[in-house]
């Protein structure tokens, strides 16, 4: 397996993907979809601006898809140096990082951004799953 510093690049990948699945699942109409959209002050039923909002998402999504990736690649490193391979410390650590860094970072965005906590709980929610779902597929493919 490919590894840089410490940190295999498949499970990089393995792991950005499963995020993006996550969200696509997270943020869809049998999830959270409708709540997110009315807590953004956008109107759900309104065919038309979604399908304008949905027009350049495929630039946003590969931002993401980025993102994702360099999270993973960080916390993989957090876990080489620590020699995390169990299931249970991966999870530990994931929902550490992510309740020091991740939710406190995006509720002063919130907070600041004028945003209703609905927001906050739906999107910290998805990145703490993220974190999780991240940190398992780190573990095991140490």
């Amino acid at each position: 397996m490919m590894h840089v510093l410490g940190v295999n690049l498949l499970a990089v990948l393995a792991a950005g993907v499963a995020c993006m699945v996550v969200g696509f699942i997270w943020y869809s109409p049998m999830l959270f979809a409708r709540p997110w959209t009315i807590a953004m002050g956008m109107d759900p039923d309104d065919k038309e601006k979604m399908a304008e909002l949905q027009k350049g998402a495929g630039k946003l999504y590969g931002m993401a898809f980025f993102a994702s990736l360099v999270a993973a690649f960080v916390l993989g490193k957090i876990f080489a140096r620590l020699d995390v391979v169990e299931l249970q410390r991966a999870m530990l650590y994931s929902t550490a990082v992510w309740a020091g860094f991740v939710a406190t970072v995006q509720l002063t965005g919130t907070l600041f951004g004028h945003k209703p906590l609905k927001v906050w709980f739906i999107d910290a929610g998805y990145q703490l799953v993220c974190y999780v779902v991240t940190g398992l597929i780190l573990a095991m493919w140490r």
